[in-house]
């Protein structure tokens, strides 16, 4: 259904958007969609950390082959 937007269609659909909304409602809601990534980037980015920082300070929890023998 999408598949043959095309060029015109996303051009049509761009002025469309922008005479319902004007220019400064766009522009303000582009700005937070921006924030929004950066949040979600920021986040991204503290989770892997977290993980890294989880895998160095991890014990070696398996048992050695010293106290199988005993």
């Amino acid at each position: 259904m999408l598949n043959n937007i095309g060029l015109p269609g996303l051009l049509l659909i761009a002025i469309v958007v922008l005479v319902l909304f004007g220019r400064g409602k766009i522009s303000s809601l582009m700005g937070e969609v921006g924030k929004g990534i950066t949040s979600f980037k920021r986040g991204i980015d503290d989770g892997k950390r977290e993980i890294e920082e989880g895998v160095e300070n991890a014990r070696d929890v398996t048992p050695s082959k010293e106290k199988d023998k005993a």
